[in-house]
């Protein structure tokens, strides 16, 4: 005779597939409430119940269940899933090396000036330079009095632009750890160059960035709606982990059985955890000092370096030779080693140095393109801004309406006649939003999972923005189920095409510094590394061009980011 509590069991089915599980027994008080996911969605919110008996002596009861308690959720991490990763991604500390800044103590004016700091050619000055060579110069870095920095760890960009040809490229700045850098830049096209370099953050700044990003749990917070079956609503904090919702209460965890992505929101005080209905942002925390926003501040931050360097001219090898140095390159496809850089723009259009990148500026050479292909698109709005050049750019691809929250999706648009689908939608939480139905964020993971694959397919991801204001932990957890899935979805069929887009220049602020994404960008290349998928560095080709950064870029370089990824759909 068993000694268990006899109880009722109830399951549920959410409308994005998502289920929970909730049981009751008479010697228990609390109800733990825990969200899984699985891998089918309906198109309408509905909530479809199943009401059983499960006789004592038959079926095993499960745990006496709780809501997930502050405590308890201090083991909540994935192990199996950080295994998963490349080593070089497991070790965090190695991948996201940056020089450390000494401590100054709080003094504003021993932190790096952009208006004192210097740079000049390593060598002597020329009258012309040969396509295909290389310029060198040293940059000093120097405080606000004016004295040399002893130490590395400032944010510099280099560039060498050519303002009368469009052209462009960045530079290689190596941190030499004793306050000068080396700048190097090959030289790819004929005709007048210029050097320009800017402080995008001096080191102090950094440290600042750098303490943050590793010692907050967040810097921003969201909303979870409640709604309970007499249309009762309740709104509570919700983030990435217990301790980031703002309660001393126990929580609601949600956990996707695909990934093992975790989220948690406060408990309701009436309503159920399965009663969870909508999401959105919430506050941007306040997690500096008046010190932290003095190093952070726009008088110091992106600024332009004084002109070190005069404009030189770079000659051709012979008269008739090509006026850009591009070497035979092979066809655009997955698995190719990276270069540096890894492209240069000329006459506004970006030539890449990895592979032979093909322009599409028609419409019927797009449509040529992708006729006959599924492309699905998961990410940011970065990435939903290639979507949505698509949509402009071709008019016979005809957007769907879905009834969905645009800024989330799902968003749908066809073209019948070449038998072309393209699909975006937002990555799961953490994801700064409007109000959107929870049923609409589904996990990368779990997307891809549902996918077939094959050659007539493109899957394109792009991540990042919405993680800079987290511990490197937690994307380093969310790309482990990402890449298992892409791993999965490779096995199950090779020829399926997978697009990795790289985070890309914007933000300069605590929230999401330009320094954050670029340790955004080690960890994304550090995930796939081993598995044979492409690299669009949106990163370089955002901050190639003599145009202000913006974490969404205009229409010239985003359609350059779309030919560079149907260069790898349509290689030749």
């Amino acid at each position: 005779m068993s000694d268990r509590q006899p109880g009722a069991g109830k399951i549920g089915l959410l409308a994005n597939g998502t289920s929970f599980g909730e049981w009751t027994a008479p010697t228990q008080k609390k109800v733990r409430e825990t969200q899984t996911t699985d891998r089918f969605s309906f198109l309408y919110p509905q909530v479809l119940y199943f009401q059983m008996s499960w006789p004592d002596s038959t079926v095993p009861r499960p745990p006496a269940p709780r809501p997930v308690s502050r405590s308890a959720s201090e083991s909540t991490e994935s192990p199996s899933l950080l295994d998963s990763l490349p080593q070089e991604l497991a070790n965090l500390t190695h991948l996201l090396y940056w020089p450390l800044t000494p401590e100054d103590e709080g003094d504003f004016l021993a932190s790096t000036s952009p208006q004192a700091s210097t740079y000049h050619l390593r060598g002597p000055a020329q009258t012309s330079y040969a396509l295909r060579g290389y310029l060198e110069a040293i940059l000093i870095a120097r405080d606000h009095r004016g004295r040399p920095k002893t130490h590395g760890g400032d944010l510099f960009r280099a560039q060498l632009l050519g303002p009368d040809l469009k052209a462009g490229l960045p530079g290689d700045v190596q941190d030499l750890e004793n306050g000068t850098y080396l700048l190097s830049f090959p030289l790819l096209w004929a005709g007048k160059a210029q050097v320009q370099v800017r402080l995008i953050h001096s080191s102090e700044a950094v440290g600042v960035l750098r303490r943050i990003w590793r010692e907050k749990r967040a810097t921003v917070d969201f909303v979870g709606y409640f709604r309970g079956p007499t249309g009762t609503e309740e709104t509570v904090i919700c983030n990435v982990d217990p301790q980031s919702t703002g309660t001393r209460r126990p929580t609601c965890q949600y956990r996707d059985v695909d990934s093992g992505e975790l989220w948690f929101c406060a408990q309701p005080s009436t309503l159920p955890c399965s009663s969870l209905v909508g999401h959105s942002s919430g506050r941007y925390l306040k997690v500096t000092t008046p010190q932290d926003e003095a190093l952070l501040s726009w008088k110091v931050t992106d600024k332009v370096l004084p002109q070190g360097i005069s404009p030189i001219q770079v000659r051709m090898a012979a008269p008739g030779n090509s006026s850009l140095a591009l070497s035979a390159r092979p066809p655009c496809h997955p698995g190719l080693p990276a270069t540096k850089p890894s492209g240069f723009y000329h006459q506004e259009v970006w030539h890449s140095l990895s592979c032979s990148s093909r322009s599409f500026p028609t419409v019927d050479s797009i449509l040529g393109c992708l006729a006959g292909h599924v492309v699905h698109m998961m990410g940011d709005s970065t990435l939903r801004q290639w979507w949505e050049y698509l949509r402009d750019k071709v008019p016979s691809l005809k957007p769907m309406d879905l009834h969905a929250t645009y800024q989330t999706g799902p968003l749908m648009a066809v073209e019948t006649t070449r038998n072309i689908v393209l699909h975006w939608r937002a990555h799961s939480w953490p994801l700064r939003s409007l109000r959107t139905p929870v049923a609409s964020l589904h996990s990368v993971a779990r997307e891809l999972g549902g996918l077939a694959g094959g050659p007539h397919t493109v899957v394109v991801l792009g991540l990042g923005a919405h993680f800079t204001t987290f511990p490197p932990s937690i994307f380093a957890r969310r790309l482990a189920g990402i890449r298992a899935a892409v791993a999965a979805l490779l096995a199950r069929e090779p020829r399926t095409l997978v697009v990795i887009k790289l985070a890309n220049t914007g933000y300069k602020s605590v929230y999401g510094s330009d320094w954050l994404t670029l340790q955004v960008n080690r960890l994304l290349r550090a995930a796939f590394a081993d598995l044979r998928v492409a690299f669009v560095d949106a990163w370089e080709m955002t901050s190639s061009l003599a145009v202000p950064d913006n974490i969404h870029p205009g229409r010239l370089i985003v359609g350059n980011e779309v030919d560079l990824l149907l260069s790898f759909v349509c290689p030749t």
